[in-house]
Order: C-alpha cells, then sequence, then structure tokens
C-alpha cells in the first residue's frame, strides 16, 4: 500500500470513532438542556480534557509552532501567560461559577447566567441578553472560522490537495457529530481528542530527539540556524512581552471554556479538574515548544527537506510527523491535528448554538416551543454558524493564529471583565455589566482595526485584549457604583454560592 493509503486509514478510524460518540451522545439528548450543558453530569477529568481540548485548537498544533520557528522562543510568552491564565482560570472561576449558576435561576449558558445575575428586567433583560448573544455569534464566528482554515491548510499540506475540498470535508465531518450529539457529543469527543493530541504532541519531539542523538545535538543545531531561537528576550520588547502574557486573561471570558464549569458535578469537582487540566496543558505546550525547535533543528541541517508553508511555517508538526514516523503512525498523529481543530469548533458551535437559540430566538417568540422544538432549533442553528464560518474561510490566505487572537480577545474583553465582577462583586448592577461588555468588545474591535500598528515597538503594538480589558473593568465598575441599589435577593445568593463554592 501507498504511503497515503495508509494515512487515510488512520483518519478513517479517527473519524468513524468521532461519529460514533456523536451518535451515542445523541441518544443522551431528551431536551435542550442536556443538548446544551448535558445535565451538569461531568466528572472533573472529563470537564478538565475537555476543557484543555476545546481551549488548545489549532493553533497549538499549527500557528505557536509556526511562530516559535520563525521568532524562536520569544513567542513562547504566548504560552506562559495561557498556562497562568487558565490556572487562575480553574482556581477561582470554576467552582464560584459552578455554584453561582445553580443558585441564581439554575443557568445553562453564559448570558443566561449573566441575567440571572445581575436580576436585569424588562427591556434591560432583553437588551443585555441580545448584546450577550450577538457578541458570542459574532466573535466565534470568526473562531470558528479559524478551524475551519487549519482544516483546510492541514488537507492541503498533508494529501496535496484542495484547500477547499479539504475545509468543506473536515467542517462537515465535526458538524455532522456535533449536530447529533450536543454538548455531551463535543466534550466526549474532545476528551478522546485531548488524549490524542497529548500523545502525538510528546511523541513526535521525543522521536526527532533520539534520531538526532540527543538534546545536546538539537540544541546546537538550533543556535547554530538561529543564535537567539532559545532566548526568551532577544529582541524582546516591554510591549510585546506584555501582549503576550496578556492572552492569559482571555480565559476568563471564553463561553466555550467557562461553559465546562457550569457542568461539572459540583463545585467540589474543582480542584481536582484544575490539577488534571494543567498538568495536560503544560505537557501539551511543552511539546509544542519542542516540536517547533526540533523542526528549526531538522530543517536547517537537511537542505533537501523543506516546510510546505514556509511564510508562517504553521505546518512544522505536520511536516516532521510525515518525515519520521511510518505512513500509518503518521496517519494518527496527523488525526491529532486535526482533533486540536475539531475539538475546539464542536465546542464553539454548541456555545453558538445557545446563544442564537436561548438568548435570540427565544426572545422573539412569544410562546415557548416545546423541548424537542427547541433541541431542533439548537440543531439548526449549529449548521447556521458553520455555514456563515465556512464563507469567512474561503479565504485560504488567512492565517490560523491571527484569526483566533481575534477571537479570544474579543472574549476575553467583553466578558472576563464581567465574569469577574459578576462572580465577586456585589455591587455589580445590570447598567454596569451591559456597558462593561459593549465597551470590551467595541475598544478590541476598533485597537484591532483603527488604531493597532504591528510594526510599532511602542504602545500601538499592544494586543488588544488588554485595553479592551482594562476599559470594560473600569466601565463596569464606574457605571455600576453609579447606579448600584441594595438587593436583598442579589446578597442572599451571592453569600449562598460563596458558601457552595468554598465547601469541602
Amino acid at each position: 500500500m501507498s504511503d497515503q493509503t495508509f494515512q487515510y486509514i488512520a483518519l478513517g478510524i479517527y473519524f468513524l470513532g468521532m461519529i460514533a460518540i456523536g451518535l451515542w451522545a445523541s441518544t443522551k439528548n431528551t431536551d435542550n438542556e442536556d443538548y446544551m450543558l448535558g445535565g451538569r453530569s461531568l466528572r472533573p477529568g472529563v470537564a478538565a480534557l475537555s476543557a484543555g481540548a476545546s481551549d488548545m485548537s489549532g493553533w497549538l498544533v499549527m500557528g505557536l509552532p509556526g511562530a516559535i520557528y520563525v521568532s524562536g522562543l520569544l513567542d513562547a510568552w504566548i504560552a506562559i501567560g495561557l498556562t497562568i491564565g487558565a490556572w487562575v482560570n480553574w482556581k477561582v472561576v470554576a467552582p464560584r461559577l459552578r455554584a453561582y449558576s445553580e443558585v441564581s435561576g439554575n443557568a445553562i449558558t453564559i448570558p443566561s447566567f449573566f441575567d440571572n445575575r445581575l436580576k436585569a428586567d424588562g427591556l434591560s433583560s432583553r437588551v443585555l441578553r441580545v448584546t450577550c448573544g450577538l457578541i458570542i455569534l459574532i466573535f466565534f464566528i470568526f473562531y470558528v472560522s479559524s478551524g475551519m482554515v487549519a482544516g483546510g491548510k492541514f488537507y492541503q499540506t498533508t494529501f496535496d490537495g484542495n484547500y477547499h475540498v479539504g475545509m468543506i470535508v473536515i467542517a462537515a465531518i465535526t458538524v455532522l457529530y456535533t449536530f447529533f450529539g450536543g454538548f455531551l457529543g463535543a466534550t466526549f469527543t474532545d476528551v478522546a481528542q485531548g488524549l490524542l493530541m497529548l500523545v502525538a504532541l510528546v511523541m513526535v519531539p521525543v522521536v526527532a530527539v533520539i534520531q538526532f542523538g540527543g538534546p545536546g545535538h538539537v540544541l546546537n543545531a538550533v543556535s547554530e540556524a538561529n543564535p537567539d531561537a532559545l532566548s526568551l528576550v532577544s529582541g524582546a520588547t516591554a510591549i510585546g512581552v506584555i501582549s503576550s502574557l496578556a492572552w492569559g486573561l482571555g480565559y476568563f471570558g471564553q463561553p466555550h471554556i467557562v461553559v465546562r464549569f457550569m457542568a461539572l458535578r459540583s463545585p467540589k469537582d474543582a480542584p481536582t479538574g484544575r490539577r488534571i487540566g494543567i498538568s495536560w496543558m503544560v505537557l501539551s505546550v511543552v511539546g509544542t515548544i519542542a516540536t517547533a525547535l526540533t523542526g528549526i533543528a531538522y530543517f536547517s541541517t537537511h537542505p533537501e527537506a523543506s516546510l510546505t508553508d514556509s511564510k508562517s511555517a504553521e505546518t512544522v508538526f505536520l511536516d516532521l510527523s510525515q518525515i519520521l514516523f511510518h505512513p500509518l503512525a503518521a496517519g494518527f498523529v496527523l488525526a491529532a491535528v486535526l482533533a486540536a481543530i475539531m475539538s475546539t469548533v464542536s465546542s464553539q458551535l454548541v456555545v453558538s448554538s445557545s446563544a442564537a437559540v436561548e438568548d435570540l430566538a427565544m426572545l422573539l417568540i412569544k410562546r415557548r416551543p416545546t423541548p424537542k422544538v427547541q433541541l431542533w432549533m439548537s440543531r439548526g442553528a449549529v449548521l447556521t454558524v458553520s455555514v456563515i464560518a465556512a464563507l469567512i474561510a474561503l479565504d485560504s490566505d488567512s492565517a490560523v493564529l491571527e484569526l483566533v487572537a481575534f477571537a479570544w480577545a474579543g472574549f476575553g474583553a467583553a466578558f472576563g471583565p464581567l465574569m469577574l465582577l459578576s462572580l465577586f462583586w456585589r455591587k455589580l448592577t445590570a447598567s454596569g455589566g451591559l456597558c462593561s461588555m459593549i465597551v470590551g468588545a467595541v475598544v478590541t474591535i476598533v485597537w484591532r482595526y483603527a488604531i493597532q500598528d504591528p510594526e510599532s515597538t511602542g504602545i500601538l503594538a499592544l494586543y488588544e485584549i488588554v485595553p479592551g480589558f482594562a476599559a470594560a473593568l473600569v466601565v463596569g465598575v464606574v457605571v455600576s457604583l453609579m447606579t448600584h441599589r441594595p438587593s436583598e435577593r442579589v446578597e442572599r445568593e451571592f453569600a449562598e454560592a460563596k458558601e457552595l463554592a468554598s465547601a469541602r
């Protein structure tokens, strides 16, 4: 059999496994709450691996290795910032959100939690829910699109195929198991995909180092190819390091990640989830960095070999796996790349669906549909978001990391300050929360497209999440102080959530 045949066999096994999990999960979905949140039944290990896999999208195996390959460890500051942010998110947000979302109206979506927590009513409630829903849909369309771009590049790189064909096929399979399986389908496929990603990210650099004769030989080759590649500070600017570390701020506002906290069995599961999730993340990030460095070493000492994508180097993980492994094993490594892409897309589609149905459509329908109708409305929303994202992804020149960076900043600035204030500050009001959310999103967009100058070494090069997050936090506090009125119900729920979250 040809090398490509072996790879197709491995990918076929992977695809069938994902579809089977999605179809199994569909048997567990009896209503929209099951489809959106899995009945709050996730064990900590499942929640941790699912959150990690849905977080670490194609950028982990394509975007980040490419950036480090081009710029050296300077871009590893992003990974450092993300690891710190993820730990704080599990430590601080997870137990309190799990408790508060149940105490305050048993919310099953992030917008419904904000609405219940802020005690918005009438028009203010509608405006809050619609604004949340629109922000989720707008930024997730870009996020889902980044996954489709990664899928198209994957097919183009691996099989020398047509970018658009690969994009459509991979997107279609992801949509299929998400369409039927919903939250549980996305979650359990995430677990399988997360484990596959971890194994691949460890194996590729390990095999490469062994072939080189040891870590010393690899590091020598990297130093000869690029003397600054192993430095975290060479060529760095204060603004650049701050921007990279600021990726960690984004965790507090990522709906597809924090919704896993809401789905835990109880707040007591959060510490175990944190230990499992951060261990997985550290190993995966170290594997990613090692892959980039071994890639520098290999391609600098093998002039006969070349990267498929020499401009962004986002194919270094794919190229190395095909060089180092038997075609069948390489096929499963390639499946790990797809796992990174598809796990994130499926999770984002579920949250987008919940925003479209629970936070937009339901506000326009006078008579609430039956649970079965709501279930099919959610599935229809999955298809709609997928089509719009696919249209954006038709541009094969889109950079995966750039699309992810914009969507990450948008969510982090719009929802991050609002999430922290909602959970830890009693005086946050509906007006303060709404203004915070709008300002965070608007500042992020304006900074990115009207102010930011990537060529600058000063403040204008700052990652858009920093001004967006800061502005949203300040506005949320100021407006809340201006509009705050004591509420016995808010005080009671706040105290109850705090006590439930801290119970051991």
